[in-house]
């Protein structure tokens, strides 16, 4: 069972950053593959990012073309967080922002893939 409380969000301006931090309980948080996700206003839910377990080879961060450049993600194991950073942030990156997490044998974009969630922190921008 892994517990996870998003936190970071809140109201800017286009062109302003943002660092969004996902608190994770659980003593095998770096087995986990980590995502994040967001639901923009009257939309579903849709990929941002993820990172996969540190001891993983190869490639181990995957981003929706709409964040490529400009979102970072990353993970302290010793701290059980993930991070999102969110720089040139635009007006169509509004959206309420989840983290998640899964036991997967790849990094997965699908949030059918992921067993548990955070309650979301809202993220606005204003143009």
């Amino acid at each position: 069972q892994v517990q996870l409380v998003e936190s970071g969000g809140g109201l800017v301006q286009a062109g302003d950053s943002l660092r969004l931090s996902c608190a994770a309980s659980g003593r095998t948080f770096s087995s986990y593959v980590m995502g994040w996700f967001r639901q923009p206003p009257g939309k579903e839910r849709e990929f941002v990012a993820a990172i996969a377990p540190v001891r993983w080879p190869g490639s181990r961060t995957s981003y929706a073309d709409a964040v490529k450049g400009r979102f970072t993600i990353s993970r302290d194991n010793a701290k059980n967080t993930m991070y999102l950073q969110m720089n040139n942030l635009k007006p169509e990156d509004t959206a309420v922002y989840y983290c998640a997490a899964a036991l997967l044998a790849r990094v997965l974009t699908t949030p059918a893939a992921y067993d548990y969630w955070g309650q979301g922190t809202q993220v606005t921008v204003s143009s």
